[in-house]
C-alpha cells in the first residue's frame, strides 16, 4: 500500500490506515505499507491532536508489528525529519525498497 497524502489534511491517509488494519487481520494476508511524499509525516511520534480526533501515528503502530512501514528517505529529508521522530517500527526506506515491494506485491494500492 502506497500512501501519498498529507496526514490531515485529507482523510485518505486515514481509510488508507483502516482498510490497511483491516486487511492485516485476515489469514494470509502480508503487508507493506510505504509511506510517500508529505505522508510521511504520518509516522511522526507523539502527535498533538484535539481531543476525540484520530491520530495516525497510533493507527500505524499495530501495522509495524503485523507488516512493514517504510518512509521515503528523500522525503522526510525535503521535510527536515529524522529516523528518530519516527514512530518505533516505521523506518527511513528507499524508492528503491519500494521497487522492491511493488515487484513482490500481488496487487499495490495507491493512496
Amino acid at each position: 500500500m502506497i500512501i501519498n497524502d498529507q496526514p490531515y489534511g485529507s482523510e485518505r491517509p486515514f481509510n488508507a490506515l483502516r482498510l490497511a488494519d483491516a486487511l492485516v487481520k485476515r489469514d494470509g494476508v502480508e503487508l507493506r505499507v510505504f509511506l510517500l511524499g508529505d505522508a510521511v509525516a504520518c509516522a511522526v511520534a507523539g502527535q498533538e491532536l484535539p481531543e476525540g480526533h484520530y491520530h495516525l501515528d497510533r493507527m500505524l503502530k499495530p501495522l509495524t508489528r503485523r507488516g512493514e512501514v517504510g518512509c521515503c528517505g528523500t522525503c522526510l529529508d525535503a521535510r527536515g525529519l529524522t529516523e528518530t521522530q519516527l514512530i518505533d517500527g516505521a523506518r527511513r526506506s528507499t524508492l528503491e525498497e519500494l521497487v522492491d515491494w511493488t515487484l513482490w506485491a500481488d496487487q499495490v494500492i495507491a493512496f
